[in-house]
């Protein structure tokens, strides 16, 4: 008797796993495993680490400022942020769906005692000087004090949407003559760096504290870097301590950001590429894509996530939703341009079974 051989189900097909989840899944690549292994290390708390200090010393002048501090995370980046430039009870003002409410699991409130006051529009992530000041409220007792405006730059969940240089640059002045601190989310800033060629410095200058992620785009394990003047780096620093950000012998994941400024910038060009292929890719198939991407984010509709989702998984095209109608597409420095015309190939073969 002759017994058939079952098909190997999808999931288990021999094929590349496409990850469009986000550009915090790469990878270190050899070389920059190589310079971790052979960082020079001490111990960072003491201020010690060469390795740390030498990536706050880049960042800072990347970035125009005085100082810079190297951090675990994005999240911890902008919460120690806050922390130092706000009283509880303060309200800090952000655009809608910005990182700092939305993606922070309640820190600000939590860690901080402020309030978050949403402007703007959260298809765009901008906000206009109107906006501010329509927002502000009378100095009495009544009303909690505005202390804090926050720009996300790139705007995740708008897409990697840029805030426009001239608008921030109206919003950041209003700020400053209501006598507002500043602080700028730019976890991919450098994105709109590379998009728009202005160069980081500008876009930093009007700001009391700056992140950037190492982790994002750039293609780090780990890791985020604030910066700002000296003084308030020392507020910073302390808030840090007080959020168990404190590293020891970490110049080994300082070394990879190092690695990462030195070579993993002016190659975002590629992910921006890859998005508008994908993009175009996506409205060739007749799916609706919410705005051209202006840096490494798509954004398309389809009629139900959970469906499409699970579709691509059985053929090992990862890509997050958003909400029920939206899903996320993240290119990368592990992205080429073949992996989009796969993952597009992948994406007409749902589309034709009848998933939307």
């Amino acid at each position: 008797m002759t017994l058939r051989r079952k098909a190997l189900p999808t999931t288990l097909a021999f094929v590349k796993t496409i990850d469009l989840r986000s550009d915090t899944v790469t990878r270190p690549t050899q070389p920059m495993r190589d310079a971790m292994a052979s960082a020079e290390v001490g111990d960072d708390v003491y201020g010690e680490d060469p390795t740390i200090n030498e990536l706050q010393r880049r960042a800072a002048e990347l970035m125009g400022k005085q100082a810079g501090l190297y951090v675990p995370s994005g999240t911890l980046g902008n919460q120690a942020s806050i922390h130092s430039l706000t009283h509880p009870g303060d309200v800090v003002l952000a655009s809608v769906g910005a990182h700092v409410l939305v993606y922070e699991s309640g820190a600000a409130s939590a860690v901080s005692g402020v309030q978050i006051q949403t402007l703007g529009r959260e298809e765009t992530g901008v906000f206009e000087p109107e906006d501010l000041i329509s927002a502000l409220t009378p100095n009495e007792a009544h009303f909690a004090p505005h202390r804090l405006v926050t720009i996300e730059n790139t705007h995740n969940r708008a897409g990697g949407r840029i805030f426009p240089f001239e608008t921030l640059q109206a919003v950041t002045t209003t700020a400053r003559k209501h006598e507002l601190g500043l602080h700028l989310d730019g976890a991919r800033l450098l994105h709109a760096v590379v998009a728009t060629g202005i160069p980081a410095h500008r876009w930093a200058e009007p700001f009391d504290t700056v992140t950037f992620c190492l982790s994002k785009g750039l293609g780090a394990p780990v890791g985020s870097v604030i910066c700002g003047d000296h003084d308030t780096l020392m507020l910073v620093h302390r808030a840090r301590k007080m959020l168990g950000g404190g590293m020891r012998q970490a110049g080994i994941l300082a070394a990879a950001g190092i690695y990462a400024l030195d070579h993993n910038i002016d190659r975002l060009a590629d992910d921006h590429a890859h998005a508008r292929r994908l993009a175009d890719g996506l409205e060739d198939l007749g799916l609706t894509v919410r705005s051209k991407p202006e840096t490494n984010m798509v954004m398309f509709e389809v009629d139900d996530t959970t469906a499409f989702v699970a579709a691509m998984k059985t053929r090992s095209l990862l890509i997050n939703a958003v909400d029920a109608s939206r899903l996320r597409a993240v290119t990368h420095l592990e992205i080429a341009k073949e992996d989009i015309d796969d993952a597009l190939g992948r994406i007409s073969e749902i589309l034709n079974e009848g998933i939307r």
